[in-house]
């Protein structure tokens, strides 16, 4: 299960990437910029903005779950009369199948599914057609998501058919995996980019639905056994951007061996309108994406611990 492949991609790893998103992920971080990659479940995105309010899915649907939603107006018409106008198109989540016939139905494409079965070959179809690109930066593939590691038959075989071809491959991972699935995978993989959230196992666990310890462990076997490994931080305020977190963040990465870099990546609320479209409340509502100054004063902090620091 994918939910989108990505061609032209330059802020997933080096070069000119293909990024394959994955379907799936044991977390829920209250600002995860793919809320529809959570599920393995095709999930339904209604962009309200984009609806022509035309009524073609309602008749469409099988289950009747979608109806009009009618609002009423006070303007006089010619007649002196009201009028009733539709003022939203809402889906019963419950009733919905996920039969996609609305898609189908839908003139402006402001109904969408998430989430689709694909082969490895019809993967490494789109991703072979971009070689010249990879070759010309030195860029490659990276398997992002959702998490990758929750489906590793699938993501083991993509990263072999990868390697046949000599494709770098980076896996985007939040690391939050059994041990035994960094085993599978490990040495078809030419760089991990590797989330690093929160310290505080309770407050990781509270922000993001699970706790850290395997998080972290995982992260220094990978440097151990001399992985190429980007660390990546998001900068969220009120999350973690307290100076306790960075210290001991500092202070963790300092003591592993080897690293590629720290990559400090500042929050932004862009994914509010799939929240809306998902018809989910959106936790960090009104939080604001942290200044320059916080994010220079941040990275120059963790560079005080000799660590390479890429500002994103």
């Amino acid at each position: 299960m994918i939910f989108d492949i990505k061609k032209y991609s330059i802020n997933d790893g080096p070069g000119i990437r293909t990024t394959v998103f994955f379907s799936g992920c044991p977390l829920s971080c209250l600002w995860c910029h793919n809320p529809e990659s959570i599920s393995f479940v095709p999930q339904l995105l209604h962009r309200q903005g984009r609806c022509l309010m035309c009524g073609a899915c309602v008749e469409a649907c099988p289950e009747g779950a979608i109806r009009l939603d009618f609002n009423t107006s006070n303007e006089r018409t010619a007649e002196s009369q009201n009028t009733m106008v539709p003022g939203a198109v809402l889906t019963d989540r419950q009733k919905c199948t996920r039969c996609q016939t609305c898609i189908a139905t839908c003139y402006s494409g402001a109904r969408q599914f998430s989430g689709r079965e694909v082969t490895v070959q019809e993967v490494m179809e789109q991703v072979k057609r971009e070689i010249p690109f990879y070759e010309e930066s030195d860029g490659g593939v990276t398997f992002s998501g959702g998490e990758p590691l929750i489906q590793p038959g699938f993501l083991s075989e993509l990263l072999v058919a990868c390697r046949e071809q000599e494709i770098h491959t980076a896996v985007d991972t939040s690391g939050f995996s059994n041990w035994n699935v960094f085993e599978k995978i490990r040495r078809n993989v030419d760089l991990f980019l590797y989330d690093l959230k929160l310290m505080d196992n309770a407050r990781h666990k509270e922000v993001t639905g699970v706790p850290n310890p395997v998080i972290l462990e995982n992260l220094r076997k990978l440097v151990e056994y001399q992985h190429k490994v980007l660390v990546r931080i998001p900068l969220i305020p009120g999350i973690n951007d307290d100076e306790e977190n960075l210290v001991e963040s500092a202070k963790f990465l300092a003591s592993l061996p080897k690293l590629e870099g720290v990559e400090l990546m500042g929050y932004h609320d862009i994914a509010q309108a799939k929240y809306e479209a998902l018809s989910r409340d959106y936790k960090l509502a009104g939080t604001k994406p942290p200044t320059e100054e916080a994010m220079l004063r941040a990275a120059e902090f963790l560079k005080s611990y000799n660590l390479k620091i890429i500002l994103r």
